[in-house]
């Protein structure tokens, strides 16, 4: 419907009338110079500028045309199929084939009265229904939240919700906080008969150990009518494509309704990610044995740091060292004496060289040796150093005596230190530590070095250094300019029954010092290094220039192995300034993987290893759960159905008196001097006057 308004009162137009009339009266009336024309004319002249006038006259008080459209809006049906893989267990292929039948007539239906909207749910909600279910998880609260979120202030007129009730993911859709105000009618599929069924339900156990560690997993098993069976658990280790037997446990079953929890423990012994696979031997007439066994992966670290205790001779700080850092599990320790080396240096992450150099062992091939790989070092200086060939090989500190004269000094923390952070207990008590035994002489700090430690002599605070640490061409070192810190040990032990602030002052030099730095101008990382079988690998990848600046000119490629052989190929997808990748889904099992990119002229490598771990959720429960398709029929008022009974859905909607056509009106406002045929006829009322104005000599 269309209707014209203006801005201005309307009683404004008589007076747009008579003023254009006034002005034509004016100009071909009164006015002398068409009196030699005919009357007639005068009159069209006149009334061609009586219109254009009255025309502009009116268009001063802002007229607009307003027009209004009314649209029905048709119910929308939500219908919403679970594709999880237990919608499958009790329907053969004919029964599933009826069943897509049916439900697409169901559908068919309702798209002439309502608008139909469809969607699958499982392991997530998507458009569109494929019926494959083969989804590994169903979660039913997500799909009530996303039609919730995209349609609540939309005209919905219910649901229909396919599913057998089994829910894995997400919470229980019976107390889900979303409340959606139309019926929802729940087609139930399944079988609800309670089968001879021996379950493994859970499995707990951390996803990281440690190597040489030994961790729990947590196994609960449940039974269904299985009253009078026994079965044996049994834990196996899964390596290439064969499979070794751990441990096995008995179990009896003494109810219908059974629960147990067992424990095993196990040893790590084995790093990278370890498969393991828990399983229960089947019992007479069980018909569904794939929730008898679980994989498991944990992946085990080798965060082990070798530690060299290399020493001039014997003496007391190498025990109290050597057992502080034994307590320990990330260290491995080995105690040696330079003057006859039997190991291999370049196999250690940090070496503790104590009273070296010393006169009798100058230790220049070892000092080679450590220089060129970078392996961190702590020198402890005692009376047996030889001062002047420790200033040579290290710039931390600098040491001007003889070390024949010593003196006795504690350790005061220096305020202005800044590499890691030490306690409060052991800033307030640290200066009450035994003395320890420094050379006399001058001390200076190197420009590149932090003290920790100042040397507290008698009462007197000094500035002269007894702990520094520092990097010297890229190689993280420390001098402890003193002996006697076995004390220190025993007296944390004779003041409170422990050694902890004694190891947390050690612990925490020795970390940082043998700290690694990622050196490498080419790495890849992983969100994760165990991924579920449904979910996509990602990759990130970043290349570095000799001065650590990123890089992506070049591209780079990687190869993904499995345990028995096969390789995939990709090349990673550059971003602003590094790599990434989405390989995407792979099957259960152990991969490794080798990125190379080439730049500079130099090959560029990275070697690494994820796992692919299955979800058998959908395995573990596959008796139906109809009573809670009731309860959440009920709860929305709608009404549980089965699949006989699909095509009487659309009568109950039908019935509903709610789920009509909602109309909708649109008004739309348009000004009258926007429309073109106003110009059109302004200039042609104006253009005809001209003419006949310049026809008949009047200009």
């Amino acid at each position: 419907m269309n209707s014209i308004n203006f801005q201005y009162p309307t009683w404004f137009i008589p007076f747009c009338i008579l003023l254009g009339l006034a002005y034509a009266l004016t100009l071909y009336f009164r006015n002398q110079a068409f009196r030699e024309q005919s009357k007639q004319i005068n009159l069209w002249l006149g009334i061609l500028r009586f219109l254009a006038v009255t025309t502009l006259a009116i268009l001063l008080l802002e007229p607009f045309l307003k027009s209004s459209k009314t649209d029905a809006k048709k119910p929308i049906i939500i219908v919403a199929q679970d594709q999880s893989e237990s919608i499958l267990s009790d329907l053969s292929e004919e029964e599933v084939e009826q069943y897509k039948t049916d439900f697409q007539s169901l559908k068919s239906s309702f798209s002439e009265d309502y608008e139909v909207k469809e969607y699958a749910f499982g392991s997530s909600v998507r458009e569109g229904i494929d019926y494959n279910f083969e989804d590994k998880t169903s979660n039913i609260a997500e799909l009530m939240d996303n039609i919730y979120d995209l349609y609540s202030n939309q005209n919905l007129g219910a649901i229909v919700l396919a599913t057998d009730g089994i829910y894995n993911e997400g919470s229980n859709p019976l107390y889900t906080s979303t409340k959606l105000p139309v019926p929802i009618y729940t087609l139930a599929l399944g079988d609800t008969t309670a089968q001879k069924d021996l379950i493994l339900k859970r499995v707990f156990h951390n996803k990281i150990a440690y190597l040489g560690d030994r961790f729990t997993i947590q196994v609960d098993v449940g039974a269904q009518n299985c009253a009078g069976s026994t079965s044996t658990l049994v834990i196996s280790k899964i390596e290439g494509g064969s499979s070794r037997r751990l441990q096995e446990l008995p179990i009896s079953i003494d109810r219908n309704d059974f629960f147990t929890t067992r424990e095993i423990t196990l040893d790590a012994d084995q790093s990278g990610v370890q498969r393991y696979r828990i399983s229960l031997t089947g019992v007479g007439g069980e018909e569904n044995r794939v929730n008898n066994t679980k994989d498991i992966f944990v992946d085990v670290l080798d965060g082990r740091q070798k530690v060299l205790l290399l020493a001039n001779s014997p003496h007391p700080d190498i025990t109290a060292l050597r057992q502080s850092l034994s307590n320990n599990k990330n260290y491995e320790v080995e105690v040696a004496y330079a003057n006859n080396i039997q190991t291999d240096i370049t196999q250690f992450d940090f070496v503790m060289l104590h009273q070296l150099p010393s006169a009798t062992v100058p230790i220049q091939p070892i000092l080679t040796t450590l220089n060129a790989k970078k392996i961190p070092r702590l020198y402890i200086v005692g009376t047996q150093t030889d001062l002047q060939a420790l200033n040579a090989i290290q710039s931390m500190t600098s040491i001007v005596g003889d070390g024949r004269n010593t003196n006795e000094v504690q350790g005061k923390l220096a305020n202005d230190f800044s590499l890691f952070t030490i306690s409060g207990e052991l800033r307030s008590k640290l200066y009450t530590f035994p003395p320890l035994t420094a050379p006399f002489g001058e001390f200076s700090l190197g420009t590149n070095a932090q003290t920790l430690l100042n040397q507290r002599i008698g009462k007197i605070d000094t500035q002269y250094p007894l702990l520094v640490l520092g990097e010297q061409e890229g190689i993280k070192a420390g001098v402890l300019n003193g002996e006697g810190i076995w004390k220190w040990r025993l007296f944390d032990y004779l003041q409170h029954q422990n050694h902890f602030l004694f190891e947390e002052l050690m612990g925490k030099v020795i970390q940082y010092l043998s700290l690694k730095e990622d050196k490498r101008r080419f790495r890849v990382s992983l969100s994760k290094n165990i991924f579920d079988e449904n979910e996509a690998v990602l990759l990130d990848a970043e290349l570095y220039n000799s001065s650590f600046e990123l890089v992506n000119e070049p591209d780079a490629t990687i190869v993904i192995s499995s345990a028995n052989g096969k390789d995939y190929n990709f090349t990673f997808n550059k971003t602003e300034n590094a790599y990434t990748l989405n390989a995407g889904i792979f099957p259960v099992g152990n991969y490794s993987f080798t990125a190379t990119s080439f730049y500079g002229g130099e090959k560029l490598t990275y070697a690494g290893q994820f796992s692919v771990q299955p979800i058998q959720l959908e395995a573990y429960a596959t008796t139906a759960d109809h009573n809670m398709l009731r309860l959440l029929s009920q709860k929305y008022g709608g009404e549980l159905l089965y699949p006989d009974g699909i095509s009487s859905i659309k009568t109950k909607i039908e019935a509903q008196e709610t789920i009509v056509p909602i109309l909708y009106e649109t008004a739309q406002t348009q000004s009258v001097i926007q429309l073109k045929w106003i110009f059109f006829l302004l200039l042609t009322l104006l253009s005809l006057e001209w003419f006949f104005r310049r026809y008949y000599g009047a200009y």
